[in-house]
């Protein structure tokens, strides 16, 4: 006997309203309504509507708002592309700082929807970071080595398989006093690019 197929609940197909999508981008941005408005050359109170789903905005007045919020029109009427969730391990996305000898690979999409930022970092032997300060939350997780941290007045050793979360307004800095590299899994708010 088969059994009928299931439909995914109502709520999970329901994409994020286009308003409250604007919103939330427009509050990540730190802007106000007064700001969107003169970016977009629309009006503080037709967004407003917008935004409480009360008014839906034309494909022109859509595509104002999407270049004043730094996306593209299609962030607010359909989901993210496989290429800016997905991440192949055939291609990582490898980034630079300056002339760094730590290594750092993107984990996280490139969508631009992302509020948090994973990495995976390899530190050399030797090398540390420099005493940081950061508005949001960090989760480090130690695959390999041991990674020497202080946080405020702190301190403590992170051997493989520890982890550490925090928030990053504390002062915090990490640094790798062995002999072979350390490979720490970085989760952190918000998205750092």
């Amino acid at each position: 006997m088969t059994r009928p197929s299931q439909a995914p609940p109502h709520d999970e197909a329901r994409p994020t309203p286009v308003g409250t999508a604007i919103r939330q981008r427009r509050q990540r941005l730190g802007m106000t309504l007064k700001n969107l408005a003169t970016a977009s050359g629309l009006s503080v109170p037709f967004l407003s509507q917008v935004e409480r789903d009360q008014a839906m905005p034309s494909l022109v007045s859509l595509a104002q708002i999407a270049a004043a919020l730094d996306v593209e029109t299609g962030y607010f009427i359909g989901t993210p592309a496989p290429g800016q969730i997905v991440r192949r391990a055939h291609a990582p996305e490898a980034l630079h700082v300056g002339t760094s000898p730590v290594d750092y690979v993107r984990l996280s999409g490139s969508h631009a929807e992302r509020r948090m930022e994973a990495l995976l970092i390899t530190m050399p032997p030797g090398h540390g970071s420099p005493l940081s300060r950061r508005e949001g939350e960090g989760f480090w997780y130690v695959l390999d080595g041991a990674l020497e941290v202080w946080v405020g007045r702190d301190h403590f050793t992170l051997n493989a398989g520890d982890s550490t979360h925090f928030e990053q307004r504390h002062p915090y800095r990490m640094r790798n006093d062995g002999t072979t590299p350390v490979r720490v899994l970085w989760v952190g708010t918000p998205a750092l690019l």
